[in-house]
């Protein structure tokens, strides 16, 4: 399925260890199972009851007897994914399903932090990592990745009765958005409007850049070279001057593989930094990791070096404290 779906993620996804690969899959065989049977639907409204009906079980331990729900229940299990980040995507589906329109920047954010967004966090749970910050730049990443593809399928969403394009960045370009969709057309105009969006997507990829650094080493690589590779079709829509409404673009396989390596070599260098805080439309799934209280510790992978030091560390001092009757602060604390 993702071989097909996502050639992008597919190879990106190679770089990470069977351990974390495998729930990866799980998680993007339900998303896009979801995103499919919203789309591909007669009636968009009763797939979204269907598929939240379909979450409802998950979350209840009783998955449908399908391969993709009972593999996505045993990962919202085990790496204790809030039940609002699978629900927020449902939402974005939803407004999908509404036919909802996007007049600023703000309101195309909000939607693809649902669609998006919520991938980028779950991802970051499956590797371990619950610390906001670095749930903040996985939010960027993802929104990124979604203004990315927005600016790469102007007219093929159009050919579906789509525009994403924020409607004020239109009129402000001298082009009316519905007679837009009803006969897309490329010209510098709207050139100039592809371009704000690709510059806006641009910037996140920035800000996500020091939250690889906060990953798992091993897992730094796939998610470096799935930023490069989707900040890699902006810059091919860019080759094409901005028209992705006759053309659709794509990034060579020999361009790719080199995308890919160069990750890997960048991927250990990266630098944390202080960053800002999550954009104000993914806010709320930083805030909904938070809340979710863990009743087991996450098992850490065999590669994190540095965290099963730290643990066993951790541990030393929590069986010292026992054998002199004191309370281990880590245990005062939870």
């Amino acid at each position: 399925m993702i071989k097909v779906g996502s050639k992008s993620f597919y190879a990106a996804s190679l770089l990470l260890t069977p351990k974390v690969r495998d729930p990866a899959y799980a998680l993007y065989a339900f998303c896009r199972l979801a995103d499919d049977a919203v789309d591909l639907g007669d009636d968009r409204l009763a797939a979204l009851a269907r598929l939240e009906t379909r979450l409802h079980a998950v979350y209840a331990g009783k998955p449908l007897d399908n391969p993709a729900d009972r593999a996505f229940t045993r990962v919202v299990e085990h790496f204790v994914i809030p039940r609002q980040l699978p629900e927020a995507l449902l939402q974005g589906l939803r407004w999908d399903a509404e036919g909802r329109l996007y007049h600023e920047l703000a309101d195309l954010e909000a939607y693809a932090t649902r669609v998006a967004g919520t991938v980028g966090a779950m991802m970051t749970l499956i590797m371990g990592v619950r610390e906001p910050r670095t749930l903040a730049r996985a939010t960027d990443l993802g929104i990124a990745m979604q203004l990315t593809n927005i600016a790469r399928d102007v007219g093929e969403d159009a050919a579906n009765g789509r525009l994403y394009l924020p409607r004020k960045w239109l009129l402000a370009a001298a082009i009316d958005p519905d007679a837009f969709i009803r006969s897309p057309r490329f010209d510098h105009r709207l050139a100039t409007v592809i371009e704000r969006l690709l510059e806006a997507a641009d910037q996140l990829y920035a800000r996500a850049t020091p939250g690889i650094a906060e990953l798992p080493l091993a897992c730094r690589p796939a998610m470096r070279a799935a930023g490069k590779l989707y900040a890699e079709i902006g810059r091919e829509v860019r080759r094409s001057g901005h028209d992705s409404v006759t053309r659709r673009a794509v990034v060579p396989g020999r361009r790719k593989l080199g995308l890919v390596g160069r990750a890997f070599v960048e991927a250990p260098l990266l630098a944390r930094s202080e960053t800002a805080p999550a954009l104000p439309a993914a806010q709320f799934l930083v805030d909904a990791v938070a809340r979710q209280p863990l009743d087991r510790r996450p098992e850490i992978p065999w590669w994190d070096l540095g965290r099963r030091f730290g643990r066993m560390i951790e541990l030393m001092f929590v069986a010292e404290a026992r054998r002199q009757g004191r309370q281990p602060f880590s245990e005062a604390q939870a």
